[in-house]
């Protein structure tokens, strides 16, 4: 391999040659070869885009010529178009601020930047960075690289789910079977009120997420180095949101309180948890149609689900509920990514946050995951789930709980003592309660009607 010498305030450092990335990017790849784990691409790429706002910014204002201004905004085009996507190898686990991810966008910017101009003018920190500090820009893309990826990914993702469950719901709208709790018999319910069950789950955790993006759209930009705006002039924070604002067509706003949002991570934790709440609904989704699937002779069998793949590399014929089981983990992943986005938002040291690599992380991957999963759910299970009328009536038919609608009519004592001695006999509830004389027939069937109770 080929090298180039680059230095920096440390001194000189062996770079290769075809790398566009310079000394401090070096620095940390040596320093800190910790693990796979690279930064995740939403955040090179919200810091693109926070650097084109910021040249603009700093062009339009004369703090760098317009020409250093067109330069940082083209590169960064190639950027955000993956083009440079090799150029960006730094490890999650690096300076707890984000120093050196800062610096390699910065330094890839300005060396590319010279590249295109056939000539030196750029350079990493007093133009690509004018303005800025790590502090201040790795705080302010996290939340530009979380908002983005719920907005473009999440939301969608459970919009197509919930609307795989209107459809299923719509259906089977007059489908009555036995409803369940604690795991045992109870009243009747129709399929599609337990279907709308699981669409208001997901649409209630929605919400809350939607809610929680009000606090991701303030921003630290501004702040600089400790929160006071030291070299960054009067009004560049609300114009680099408004820049922003239009270049990814959502709403940022400048946090009022630069102090608080150097150090404070309470948004993600927030949003996060909301996440969390998602994938619990979820864990609980998958699990209620795992097993209303259970079988095919053997489980409850009301549900048949999509016969994706063989399910067994022993037993011939058999099918797994799969894409049920990567609902439940991708649940697991995020519950405890959960902890750690908390843990490392409880580490706002002083006037800085230094956990802040590892928090954008795991809140990036949980979106990631919850928006993949979620389409793979939709496509590969929900779509195609069918109810197995013959089961359903023929639990519906057996059951004990009807006895229920029968508490008005004979008491709930007596009630009781019918159910108990049709499950002890083996009788049906209709043989048990005509059968001591609680009521006629005719009575009977007059009194205990599915239709009417759900």
């Amino acid at each position: 391999m080929d090298f180039r010498i680059e230095k920096d305030i440390m001194g000189e450092i062996m770079v290769p040659a075809d790398s566009l990335w310079g000394a401090q990017t070096q620095r940390s790849l040596q320093n800190f070869r910790i693990g796979d784990v690279k930064m995740p691409k939403e955040i090179i790429s919200a810091f693109a885009s926070l650097k084109k706002a910021c040249a603009r910014v700093n062009g339009k204002s004369g703090r760098i010529r317009e020409e250093k201004a067109n330069l940082i905004d083209a590169v960064c085009d190639e950027i955000l178009s993956g083009e440079l996507s090799d150029n960006f190898p730094l490890s999650v686990f690096q300076t707890g601020s984000g120093t050196q991810t800062n610096m390699n966008v910065n330094e890839v910017i300005a060396n590319r930047g010279n590249q295109k101009a056939g000539k030196k003018i750029l350079h990493p920190n007093d133009d690509v960075n004018a303005c800025q500090s790590s502090n201040d820009t790795f705080p302010t893309a996290m939340n530009i690289a979380a908002l983005c990826a719920i907005e473009k990914s999440l939301l969608p993702a459970a919009d197509k789910l919930i609307s795989a469950f209107i459809k299923l719901e719509n259906e089977y709208s007059d489908i009555i079977k036995i409803g369940r709790t604690h795991l045992q018999d109870a009243t009747p319910v129709k399929f599609s009120q337990e279907v709308s069950g699981w669409r208001g789950l997901l649409e209630n955790s929605r919400d809350m997420i939607v809610l929680s993006l009000e606090k991701l759209r303030k921003l630290a930009i501004g702040g600089t180095a400790v929160g006071t705006g030291l070299n960054a002039p009067e009004g560049f924070d609300k114009n680099v949101c408004q820049e922003l604002t239009v270049l990814l067509d959502t709403l940022f706003i400048p946090d009022e309180n630069k102090f608080r949002a150097l150090t404070g991570k309470e948004a993600f934790v927030f949003a996060h948890g909301a996440l969390k709440s998602l994938a619990a609904n979820l864990m609980k989704i998958a699990n209620d149609i795992r097993w209303l699937a259970a079988g095919p002779r053997c489980g409850l069998g009301e549900l048949n689900i999509p016969e994706n793949e063989p399910g067994s590399s022993i037993m011939p014929g058999k099918v797994n509920p799969t894409q049920c089981e990567a609902v439940t983990m991708v649940a697991v992943q995020v519950m405890g990514n959960d902890v750690a986005v908390g843990m490392a938002a409880s580490q706002g040291n002083f006037e800085l946050n230094v956990f802040m690599p590892v928090c954008a992380y795991n809140f990036i991957q949980s979106v990631n995951l919850l928006s993949d999963v979620m389409n793979s759910f939709a496509d590969n299970c929900v779509c195609g789930i069918t109810v197995n009328e013959d089961k359903m009536k023929e639990y519906l038919d057996r059951s004990l709980m009807l006895v229920t609608c029968l508490t008005p009519k004979i008491g709930y004592d007596k009630a009781a003592e019918a159910a108990k001695y049709a499950h002890k006999n083996g009788i049906t509830l209709r043989e048990s309660v005509v059968g001591q004389g609680i009521l006629s027939e005719e009575e009977y069937d007059e009194a205990v009607d599915p239709a009417k109770m759900v």
